[in-house]
């Protein structure tokens, strides 16, 4: 995966009624030590990294890198949004595309805070690189996500077999104003 190209980074602050999307800072580190460590988050994502490894790796400040967007409620991190570019994608449909992902810790689940969040992050991207779609890539078997690309207005490309599960392959065109 590549970033975005000639977006400008780091974009202003994006808010929500909720939420705040922003750089990483170092006070988040353990949030995404959190995150990175949960079996829960990584249920359908190949399992979580060892905690010891993540605290050994992740010295300092979590790494900045356009299209990486913190989640923030109330002056917490409560999430990743992550915008990179699907390069090397076996998927033709996603090749070069926008590619969205996402990551919320399981106390954050079930408040609509990920839709709140990919929402904005999706209409930030629209504005400025209009025109690109956007691909999501889930696992059918994980019922929330598969909502979550339904609410935010992703329609499916395809499904295929990947890391000995069926994928679901969707793909997000913002509006644009008809001439």
């Amino acid at each position: 995966m590549e970033d975005l190209g000639l977006v400008a980074w780091p974009p202003e602050p994006i808010r929500t009624d909720r939420l705040v999307l922003r750089e990483p800072e170092p006070r988040d580190r353990a949030a995404f030590i959190e995150l990175l460590a949960s079996p829960e988050v990584h249920t359908y994502l190949g399992g979580p990294r060892p905690r010891d490894e993540l605290e050994r790796e992740m010295s300092g400040a979590p790494e900045r890198w356009p299209g990486s967007f913190v989640v923030d409620l109330d002056g917490s991190m409560i999430g990743q949004i992550l915008l990179r570019r699907a390069t090397g994608n076996r998927r033709p449909a996603a090749e070069g595309k926008a590619d969205l992902g996402y990551l919320f810790l399981p106390q954050a689940w079930g408040f609509g805070y990920a839709a709140e969040a990919c929402a904005a992050a999706l209409g930030w991207l629209a504005g400025a690189l209009p025109g690109e779609p956007v691909v999501l890539t889930t696992q059918t078997a994980n019922a929330g996500s598969m909502r979550l690309a339904a609410k935010l207005g992703f329609t499916e490309v395809e499904r295929f077999e990947a890391w000995g599960a069926e994928q679901w392959l969707g793909m997000w065109s913002p509006v644009t104003p008809s001439s």
